[in-house]
């Protein structure tokens, strides 16, 4: 008869699953089978005990997770109420898992920055073909605010953040303004500890007049030269410590 001691001990015991996390797989199931819309009240504490058949405690664990990860929001003295599924979100929910994976290694940034120069280029391109006079005037405008931010580092990052994201955003696509945003987010504040101020601000504010320019012009070819000198340069604002 064989002899099963020892072998693999513990490795195939059956671990019960936590009734919390069961009503966050049925709650979630009832958002994208449409049972619950955008903006609809959630089911009392109450009426989620009795539907699942558990104590107050796992529904509100539950509850909890959906809130932490923008599935619903919930208010103070209100009725928590189903979140607006959006790209935005999506890339929200990605953010602890891409912030592990840029700390593992050095390697991971720099394809980041690669991903970025790549994705910005082809976006100043669209922005040149679809940008509005008011499109023009804000871009304006956030550079003269991030000049505004000269004497605050982290201001200033902030600004260059809103102008590179509201290039993106010209395009209409939700998408592309999700992931401009999210791989600015992961860059700039998930390595501000890794990063040098240059005291190269002005030619940044000057790259980025040239390419409001060249959108304003309407020369593609032009605006995507612009961005991509702008983007090879910063590599030295935006570097390691040695």
């Amino acid at each position: 008869m064989e002899n099963w001691n020892g072998l693999g001990a513990g490795d195939d015991k059956i671990v019960r699953r936590k009734l919390s996390d069961q009503v966050f797989d049925r709650l979630r199931e009832m958002i994208v089978r449409g049972e619950l819309g955008p903006g609809d009240p959630m089911p009392s504490e109450r009426e989620l005990m009795q539907r699942f058949g558990v104590g107050r405690p796992a529904v509100r664990e539950a509850m909890q997770t959906m809130h932490t990860q923008g599935l619903i929001s919930i208010s103070q003295g209100e009725r928590s109420r189903v979140s607006e599924l959006s790209a935005d979100l999506a890339f929200r929910q990605m953010d602890m898992v891409a912030r592990m994976l840029l700390s593992a290694s050095s390697d991971n940034l720099e394809h980041l920055k690669q991903a970025r120069r790549l994705f910005e280029v082809g976006m100043v391109r669209i922005a040149t073909e679809m940008a509005t006079p008011e499109d023009i005037s804000e871009l304006k405008h956030l550079i003269s605010h991030q000049e505004d931010m000269l004497d605050s580092p982290s201001d200033f990052i902030k600004a260059d953040i809103a102008f590179h994201s509201k290039i993106a955003s010209i395009s209409g696509n939700p998408i592309f303004a999700a992931v401009s945003d999210a791989m600015l987010n992961w860059l700039f504040n998930y390595h501000t500890d890794l990063l040098i101020w240059s005291g190269r601000e002005n030619v940044t504010l000057a790259e980025h007049s040239k390419i409001v320019e060249c959108i304003e012009g309407g020369v593609a070819e032009e605006a995507e030269s612009a961005m991509r000198s702008h983007l090879n340069r910063s590599q030295d604002l935006y570097r390691h410590h040695i």
